[in-house]
């Protein structure tokens, strides 16, 4: 059986770390931020890691 290829929009935006955890970035943070909170903006701007199922299916796409 072939190689799978990578899916090149997941691993443009998820980032698999040395310790093999998955991170992404939030949503909501690029534009309409004057009516977000000064707080909330803090909290889009942080990074979110990835568990569970949905790891494994991103693990599987970026062929990990």
């Amino acid at each position: 059986m072939p190689k799978l290829k990578t899916h090149k929009g997941t691993a443009k935006r998820i980032k698999l770390t040395s310790t093999g955890k998955l991170t992404r970035r939030r949503a909501f943070g690029t534009h309409l931020l004057a009516k977000k909170s000064k707080s909330r903006k803090r909290a889009i701007n942080t990074t979110a890691t990835i568990t569970g199922s949905m790891a494994k299916n991103v693990k599987r796409a970026l062929g990990v």
